[in-house]
């Protein structure tokens, strides 16, 4: 007896929206509870809560004022718990932040029709939500998002992850959330170095995709650099809708191919966070992985010197450091490992976004070792200029 394979095919729609906000969780305020009722009409839903510490600390009556507010809705919302964990990216490098979620998930009998919601910066965002993706193999989801950086990247998307083996987001998973909520007012306790180093990613989209909004950037710089509210709500809404609409309409949301755009400048990036033992914050080693591609772009004649200075004065003038941090040989040589890593975690051929011009992406499928090691060095030499 012969048996014939069998088939089958299916699709599955994901739709989230991204909302903006201030005081999230003032009683007048009801937008919390419109996006919940849009889950569920009646009864109340379950919510676990996952704070990251820093922002607790920096807002002190936030835990009451969730409590008091779930209580204020309680015919919709149950609040079960709100778990404080450390933030920053050490909340990824191993597995105890995840099993403290997971623990909490399990006690807190959250399941499949109630929500995590996380309030924190990109890593506890990454962390939780992966935490949040394999418990019952996916709870709902919702992030509160409270740095630049994760109001205008790390949050829109689909990704979750911690760091393993050394490797950044070895361990991960696609699981796009709920809903994200964007409240600005977290944005006014932010120490200086992170509210600059999320603009990374706006120079970074900008270039791959939007001369206009470059040159925004570049108008604003001052604004940016000197907290002006509005310029930087602009530049988060923009960057986070880029973002978006390139997940969605790129056509490979959950990454199957080898393209990816979004992650220009990222393979230096990852390898100089784990370098610095992650003292560098994610947007800061950004900007240099964006300042190193475009050094080597710049040497291949891709881009013009022209142009080249031209992106690394606007990122100096926003107040970014673009010496790539290197010891000595062995560590660029560490660094160029890096390469190899981010094609690994890609899969297939490699494929490392540069540019050819000023919102023009192009995608090359091999580096010059050797040229990249001049890139490191011209770059740095560049920065040294600078400083004298």
């Amino acid at each position: 007896m012969e048996f014939k394979p069998v088939e089958q095919s299916f699709s599955v729609a994901f739709r989230y929206k991204l909302h903006f906000t201030q005081n999230l969780f003032d009683i007048e305020n009801s937008l919390f509870k419109d996006v919940l009722e849009g889950y569920k009409k009646n009864g109340a839903i379950k919510l676990l809560f996952v704070i990251d510490d820093g922002v607790s600390d920096n807002h002190p009556d936030l835990l009451d004022a969730i409590t008091n507010y779930c209580n204020h809705n309680s015919n919709n919302l149950q609040h079960t718990a709100s778990l404080v964990i450390s933030g920053g990216e050490q909340s990824k490098n191993d597995t105890k932040s995840v099993e403290k979620v997971l623990r909490a998930i399990n006690d807190e009998h959250i399941d499949r029709h109630s929500f995590v919601v996380i309030i924190g910066g990109g890593a506890v965002l990454d962390m939780a939500g992966y935490a949040a993706a394999i418990a019952h193999r996916g709870v709902k989801l919702i992030r509160v998002p409270t740095t630049v950086l994760s109001q205008n990247d790390a949050a829109v998307g689909v990704k979750n992850g911690i760091n393993s083996f050394k490797k950044k987001n070895f361990l991960g998973t696609f699981a796009p959330p709920y809903a994200v909520i964007n409240d600005f007012d977290f944005l006014g306790t932010l120490k200086q170095r992170d509210w600059i180093a999320g603009i990374a990613e706006a120079v970074k989209v900008a270039l791959i995709k939007d001369r206009g909004f470059f040159e925004y950037l570049e108008l604003n710089t001052n604004k940016l650099k000197e907290r002006d509210a509005k310029s930087m709500h602009y530049v988060i809404y923009k960057c986070a809708k880029m973002h978006m609409h390139h997940i969605a309409q790129g056509g490979d949301p959950f990454e199957n191919g080898s393209s990816r755009p979004l992650d220009f400048g990222h393979w230096a990036a990852h390898k100089l966070e784990q370098l610095t033992d992650y003292k560098l914050r994610h947007g800061e080693a950004v900007a240099k992985g964006i300042a190193l591609d475009l050094t080597y772009a710049q040497l291949l004649g891709l881009i013009t010197e022209a142009t080249l200075e031209r992106i690394l004065n606007l990122m100096r003038q926003i107040g970014f450091d673009l010496q790539v941090p290197l010891k000595n040989d062995a560590e660029k040589d560490v660094l160029l490992q890096g390469i190899q890593e981010f094609q690994e975690h890609l899969g297939g051929e490699l494929c490392v976004t540069l540019i050819s011009g000023l919102g023009k992406k192009h995608d090359v499928n091999e580096i010059d070792l050797e040229r990249m090691r001049k890139a490191v060095t011209v770059l740095n030499e560049s920065c040294k200029s600078q400083i004298v």
